[in-house]
């Protein structure tokens, strides 16, 4: 971890610091002591860049210990062994000099050695202070890490349930549509053998873009008409599609393939079991903030209903759930014969 005050920023806010401290210092020893102004500079001078450097030099110390590994009794002695040992070190350095390089006069030795123990005092509510900023830089530092950390593992396992839960939506198709296949082979081998074709021409056009997480709608439209005409070999005109769509509409990006798992069921639960004719009818617009996409479509209420898993919209609001963290945006009406299915994006959240 790189030190905390090693920035231009910084560091000129930690000087700016101990250019007060040692001004105060001055004027303390100048004005309140009595001392003589050369002795009284030179003696804030050296005192406090004394402590700003040892302030610098705890970092060092306090980088090793790790405060998740420690007991708060062995914490609190190893701190106050560091700042006694840097205060007595920095008050040492500060008398050596007094007394063994600089000439002074002896009114100021004694001085120097009077207020002993006033400068390992302030050396230690110093050292104090800068250990205690310290602690909470590194506490800070690890903190944000920690949320990095959560949140990108978040991010990852978001995308991994997104694209297994939109890689489910394939097998689940690839599914349907062979039965399909199956049940014309023998009926009507070419009818068989088209649909075989448009298949593959489906699947090549959503396979080639799986990876993709957002979609025109235009193109989504698109693929699902592939998906109807496959459907449509298959039914003839037992169903019909209705369209109500605008071109702003078309333009709008929407999670890819969140759409079709509506028009599988409309054909599953709507035009297997209807003996009229089934109308498959989407509309889209805007409201309250939303894009609004319905499918709508009749079915016989007196048939049957087919049982299936439930596959498809629950995937719908999974993924939409992921992707917008909202659960409220899929909503299904079930009025008479008219079954409307509602699903709702978000257009501030679209990119």
């Amino acid at each position: 971890m790189r030190h905390p005050l090693f920035n231009l920023r910084n560091f000129l806010y930690y000087l700016i610091v101990w250019t007060v401290v040692s001004i105060v210092h001055f004027i303390y020893e100048y004005f309140g002591s009595s001392q003589d102004f050369v002795f009284s500079a030179l003696d804030s001078f050296i005192f406090n860049v004394n402590y700003l450097a040892v302030g610098l030099s705890i970092w060092y110390s306090v980088k090793f210990i790790n405060l998740q590994k420690h007991s708060a009794i062995l914490l609190i002695i190893k701190t106050l062994i560091v700042i006694f040992a840097a205060s007595v070190i920095s008050v040492g350095i500060s008398n050596f000099f007094f007394h063994h390089v600089l000439q002074v006069s002896d009114k100021s030795l004694r001085f120097i050695d009077a207020s002993f123990p006033w400068r390992l005092l302030m050396g230690f509510l110093y050292n104090f202070l800068m250990l205690g900023f310290y602690f909470l830089y590194i506490f800070y530092m690890n903190l944000m890490d920690k949320t990095a950390r959560e949140a990108e593992l978040k991010t990852l396992i978001k995308e991994a349930e997104l694209k297994s839960l939109k890689y489910q939506l394939n097998p689940h198709f690839i599914f349907n549509s062979l039965n399909s296949i199956s049940s014309l082979t023998l009926l009507d081998p070419e009818r068989a053998r088209e649909m075989v074709i448009k298949l593959a021409g489906f699947l090549r056009s959503t396979l080639s873009e799986n990876e993709k997480q957002m979609n025109e709608l235009g193109e989504e439209l698109k693929n699902i008409k592939l998906y109807l005409d496959i459907e449509k070999i298959r039914f003839g005109d037992k169903f019909e599609l209705v369209t109500e769509i605008s071109d702003d509409c078309r333009k709008i990006k929407v999670p890819n393939m969140i759409f079709q798992p509506l028009f599988e069921n409309a054909i599953k639960y709507g035009v297997y079991e209807s003996l009229e004719k089934v109308f498959i009818k989407v509309r889209c617009s805007s409201e309250n903030g939303y894009l609004k996409f319905s499918v709508e479509n009749n079915f016989d209420e007196e048939a049957t209903p087919r049982k299936g898993k439930g596959i498809g919209l629950t995937n719908i609001k999974n993924r939409l759930s992921l992707i917008y963290n909202q659960d409220n945006l899929i909503s299904i009406e079930k009025k008479k014969n008219i079954f409307t299915a509602n699903v709702f994006i978000p257009l501030e959240a679209r990119s």
